[in-house]
Formats: C-alpha cells, structure tokens, sequence
C-alpha cells in the first residue's frame, strides 16, 4: 500500500513561499534562491488540484523563481545610479507586502473573533426607578427673584381689585362663582409673554377681570416656571419683576 501525504494547503505561491523562507529560517532580504526554488518545485510536484486556474498561478511563481535562480547566476546589473540590482528585490517586497496584509487579516479575525465574546445586558431598570424625576428646586429655577416678591406683588394686585369694588353694591344681586378655563387662560397667558417677549408681572395681573383670574394667571405662571418654559428676573430689590419668554429665545 503506497505511502499518502497530506500536503499543507496554501492560499498562493506567495503564502507557500513564505511559508518556506520561515520553515528554513532565513533572512527575507537575502533569499537563498536556489534551495528555495528546489523546495517549492519539490512541493508543486506533489501538489494535485482539479482548479488548474490556481494550479497556474504557482506555476507562474515556479518560472519566477527559475528565472530569478538564471539571473543570479549572470553577471549582476548596473541601475543608473552605478549601484548594482538584485533580482530577488521585486520578489522581496511582494513578500514583505503579502505578510503584512496576512498578519493584519489574523488581526482582524481575532478581533472578530473577541467581539462574539460581548453581551449586552437589556435595560432591567425597575418602574420606580425609570419613572423617577428629582424635585424642583426652586430658588435655583428662579435664581435671584424669590417667591416672596412674586407674591408681594400678587397681593397688591388683589388689594387693587378689592378697593375697585362698591361696598354697598356689591352686597346686592346674585353672586355667583367665577369659572376660569384653566386651558384657554394657559394658552392666553403663554401668547402674550411670546408676544411680548419679556413683560411686567404685575402688568400681566392687573389686566385680568376678577380675583380668579388673578389667581390662576398667578398660578400658571408658577407652572411656568416650574416647567422652564419662562425666565423672570427683577433688576433691583422691591422692582417689578419681568418675564422672558425662553421659547422666543
């Protein structure tokens, strides 16, 4: 029964050649041509492949080499500089090319290879948690201006209205409870701060028609606030505060 021999299989005559440069250990800017050639022309024999398009390809690669073995043989060349030519150049960084882009493609396979390894864990957070929103706070949402200002001129305003009505009159007819829409009054007071771009606060107050509209325009404009939606500032301490629209901005 004859002796088989598994060949190792190479991707090219390249592959294959420096497959042997690194088997026999020596220098790849200085080739031993000839025993390399016969080691490569040793492999081919043996090498039996049904694609004669990459059986060409080493064969082409067997010539090359035939002929780099000839011209080391003849007298070496002169370039134009006087410095002598190495056949064995062109083939040298064709090699030195070839195991650069070999070992960058390990590279990149192990790197392939790594990022299979990495799981990511789904967002597990508990309802509470992602539902959370941290308090406001606001002296910082109001910076120098305090409530109390706001409130200082609310009062007056209220003090306003109430000295505007007729203690006798008012004591007579049907009273009856002021209903404010809270959307319309929110829309209203939104418009005429954009539209004015920064306006008085105690303005806005006086020129609402009853307390209640006093008290929630008062009130919306802490939801404002609340929300970012506004800016208020006072110049100087007992001044009209003022409000900036953020949205104009």
């Amino acid at each position: 029964m004859p002796l088989e021999v598994k060949l190792q299989v190479f991707e090219g005559p390249l592959d294959l050649l420096l497959y042997l440069i690194e088997k026999n250990k020596v220098d790849i800017y200085d080739i031993p041509i000839v025993d390399i050639t016969e080691q490569y022309l040793d492999y081919i024999k043996q090498m039996q492949r049904e694609d004669m398009n990459v059986m060409s390809e080493f064969l082409v690669m067997a010539a090359t080499l035939i002929d780099i073995k000839c011209r080391m043989l003849l007298p070496k060349e002169v370039n134009e500089e006087g410095e002598e030519e190495d056949p064995r150049t062109e083939l040298v960084e064709k090699l030195l090319e070839y195991k650069m882009y070999k070992y960058m493609s390990y590279e990149l396979k192990d790197r392939q290879l790594d990022a299979e390894k990495i799981w990511f864990k789904k967002k597990t957070l508990p309802k509470e948690v992602a539902e959370y929103a941290p308090p406001v706070d606001y002296e910082q949402l109001i910076g120098e201006t305090s409530l109390a200002g706001l409130k200082e001129i609310f009062d007056s305003v209220m003090k306003r209205r109430e000295d505007k009505i007729d203690p006798i009159r008012s004591k007579f007819g049907k009273i009856e409870k002021d209903e404010v829409d809270m959307d319309a009054k929110m829309s209203y007071v939104q418009d005429f701060i954009r539209l004015q771009k920064k306006c008085s606060f105690r303005n806005l107050l006086e020129k609402q028609n009853s307390k209640m509209e006093i008290i929630v325009t008062f009130l919306i404009i802490l939801e404002l606030m609340k929300l970012g939606s506004i800016a208020i500032e006072q110049p100087e301490a007992f001044h009209d505060i003022y409000i900036t629209s953020k949205e104009a901005a």
